[in-house]
């Protein structure tokens, strides 16, 4: 049996696993309006968006009215995948859903699970160490990232690491139940073509990805990473507030590892909203409207 290879391996965890973190838990429900007027509120409403799997409602309540529809409308024209762009390698989630729902995927997806993962453990446990210490490294150098992100990322690295050393990914009779389920809610979304995403619109595509994320959320579950009780913990308190902006606590558990991170938030017509995640929406609707426009 070869060594799994970590550069492919990793991509796909990292993949999922931000999917995953998006997507958050199972408690499905309706729609609320925002709750901004203050900045731990603002933050409660995300979290809460994410617990009903309501994809359509976090982008809404992300990022200003205008903001929004700027993004989508260059989703649907094809410039843009926002929010999907706040992933790891977010330019590889339509193939992703494809490679997930074409006919007979696991019988493709379980052979090559078999050929590089099946049994090993040890190797998997060195490639989650050097995954952990190479995306560390990575989240450091990053300048794109405040250092508020930065110290976040790290926490989360290293916790998810970790889990990597211990979780069962080597046991091939949890892959064989848990792999025909992603498969079978790649297809249910209806979004595995080429332009699937671009057709369906931001609201339909996020809709549609819902149940999607969960079956995930479900399947990483089985394995000890339970996004939902990690939603359902979190603890959201207001660290400081001066004029327009504020930093925001965050205290949680992921993979048995407590977490306790500040985001920097700001006001814009009297709602809250998260700045490094508003930062990065107001960047991609610049660059969708600057292709657009471009001759």
């Amino acid at each position: 049996m070869s060594k799994p290879s970590i550069r492919p391996a990793c991509a796909r965890a990292a993949l999922l696993l931000g999917l995953l973190v998006l997507a958050g838990g199972c408690d499905r429900g309706s729609r609320t309006q925002a709750t901004s007027a203050a900045p731990a509120q603002a933050m409660q409403q995300l979290v809460d968006d994410l617990r009903r799997d309501d994809l359509a409602a976090y982008a809404e309540h992300a990022v200003p009215p205008a903001l929004h529809r700027r993004l989508a409308a260059a989703w649907g024209e094809g410039r843009t995948l926002w929010p999907l762009t706040e992933l790891p390698l977010d330019h590889k989630a339509q193939g992703f859903l494809i490679a997930l729902a074409e006919p007979r995927s696991e019988e493709k997806l379980l052979a090559a699970y078999r050929r590089q993962f099946a049994g090993a453990n040890a190797e998997i446990r060195t490639a989650a160490t050097t995954l952990g210490l190479f995306t560390s490294q990575y989240v450091t150098k990053e300048a794109s990232y405040s250092e508020a992100e930065r110290d976040h990322y790290r926490q989360l690295v290293a916790a998810l690491a970790r889990w990597g050393q211990r979780a069962p990914l080597g046991d091939a009779a949890r892959a064989r139940r848990s792999i025909p389920q992603v498969a079978l809610a790649a297809r249910a979304t209806g979004l595995g073509t080429p332009d699937g995403l671009r057709k369906a619109g931001m609201e339909h595509s996020l809709r549609r990805l819902g149940p999607f994320f969960v079956r995930l959320e479900r399947v990483l579950a089985a394995y000890g990473l339970d996004f939902d009780a990690t939603l359902g913990g979190m603890r959201i308190s207001l660290a400081e507030q001066t004029g327009d902006t504020a930093r925001v606590r965050l205290q949680y558990t992921l993979a048995g590892q407590p977490i306790d991170a500040l985001v920097l938030m700001e006001r814009r017509d009297g709602r809250w909203y998260l700045s490094d995640l508003l930062r990065r929406a107001e960047a991609e609707a610049t660059v969708a409207n600057a292709t657009s426009a471009a001759p």
